[in-house]
């Protein structure tokens, strides 16, 4: 036989490896071995935690002061101001793009003006 091994003659069927247990029979205690840094592995959940519960405090506190110190125009804003906002809003934008490039003067093929750079 090729240099295999027949677990009926060499040994008994229990040995024979067919539970899987090979690598815990080297180390009877590696299913526990995950305890030995379970002190460290508590500290940085809890550090983590201690984090998130900081972060979400942090984050309340910014929508809270955000209400307080929201802007209103109505209220904040002088009278005379509050009309000048309607009028604002009530100014709309048209899309006279058509009007403006026929108009214009300038060069579609021009190069890119850059502040600072003769050509």
């Amino acid at each position: 036989m090729d240099g295999l091994r027949d677990p009926w003659i060499d040994g008994s069927p229990e040995q024979a490896g067919g539970s899987g247990h090979e690598e815990q029979d080297k180390n009877p205690f590696a299913e526990y071995m995950w305890m030995e840094n379970e002190e460290d592995f508590n500290r940085q959940v809890e550090e983590e935690l201690q984090e998130q519960e900081f972060l979400d405090r942090c984050f309340q506190e910014m929508l809270e002061e955000e209400e307080q110190d929201w802007f209103i125009p109505a209220r904040d804003l002088p009278q005379g101001m509050a009309q000048l906002q309607q009028q604002l809003h009530g100014l709309a934008v048209g899309d006279g793009s058509d009007d403006i490039l026929s108009k214009s003067n300038l060069n579609p093929d021009a190069k890119e003006f850059v502040p600072g750079v003769k050509y």
